[in-house]
């Protein structure tokens, strides 16, 4: 059985804010990324799940926060995905300049979001794994906001979250808000490119994000594979192996195929960029 050894890796962000992420680390040069969803953070399911499934099969993984989430530094922003496609980006780099392989980012919730925004803009990673996003950002929102949000937010610049006993939890600002609705996730799917194999896996009971929502991006994505777990939930709660073993069914699958030596060599002359800029 492969050693596994568990490292805390501390890598900063464009804005100069560290991400602090756990690295399984097998000894394989192949790495997979793992990004958590809205308010969640790296040892949450799946993400902590699907890490430990990858390590048993001899796959490294990494599992970060997003800055202004779990360990890592700046403030909590609604919103946010493009500024997260760039963490995204960062970690990739990161881990580029070390020569190591992505074999995969994958993404749950709105982390599926920020994987495929940053394919879009990126094409230097072979596989994308979507676990139940949302296609429709514009929808949603008033579950959390409350109804007449636009009007509520338009007249006093934000709208204050608060949880079930009336805590106060974050505070959601119009810039914010706009930064949700501008985000296209119908152009950035048209932008990836054809080469990249998109995975997009979604619960059929998802309360959080209508399994209906899959069916978009498997209409617009062109390298696209739909997978739906019948009967489980937004975080798949009962379902933790069957999502993992349609994740490491793909990923096994990408892994044999010559393309992958030829994104490494990718990475590498980006991190060899990176370096002649520094």
């Amino acid at each position: 059985m492969t050693s596994v050894e568990q490292q805390r890796v501390v890598i900063p962000n464009s804005h100069g804010e560290n991400l602090v992420g756990i690295l399984h680390e097998t000894g394989s040069k192949d790495l997979v990324i793992i990004c958590h969803g809205f308010q969640s953070k790296k040892e949450r399911i799946p993400m902590e799940s699907l890490a430990t499934a990858l390590e048993r099969e001899g796959i490294s993984a990494f599992r970060f926060d997003f800055a202004g989430n779990g360990e890592s530094e700046g403030s909590f922003m609604y919103g946010n995905y493009r500024r997260e496609a760039e963490d995204l980006r960062a970690v990739v780099q990161h881990f580029c300049k070390k020569e190591r392989l992505i074999t995969a980012i994958i993404g749950h919730s709105k982390g599926g979001n920020v994987v495929l925004l940053y394919a879009s803009k990126y094409n230097d990673v072979p596989t994308v794994i979507n676990i139940s996003g949302r296609f429709h950002l514009e929808k949603g929102i008033e579950g959390r906001l409350g109804k007449d949000f636009l009007q509520r937010i338009k007249q006093n610049g934000f709208i204050d979250i608060k949880n079930r006993k009336g805590k106060f939890e974050y505070r959601v600002t119009e810039e914010s808000l706009m930064d949700r609705l501008t985000t296209d996730t119908h152009a950035a799917c048209l932008l990836i490119n054809e080469n990249c194999r998109v995975l997009t896996i979604h619960g059929t009971m998802d309360k959080i994000v209508p399994a209906k929502d899959a069916l978009e991006f498997a209409r617009f994505i062109r390298n696209h594979r739909l997978h739906l777990i019948e009967g489980a939930d937004h975080e798949y709660t009962s379902h933790q192996d069957e999502l993992a073993t349609v994740v490491l069914d793909f990923i096994r699958a990408v892994r044999e195929d010559k393309y992958m030596h030829e994104q490494l060599q990718l990475c590498k002359r980006g991190a060899n960029f990176i370096k002649s800029r520094v």
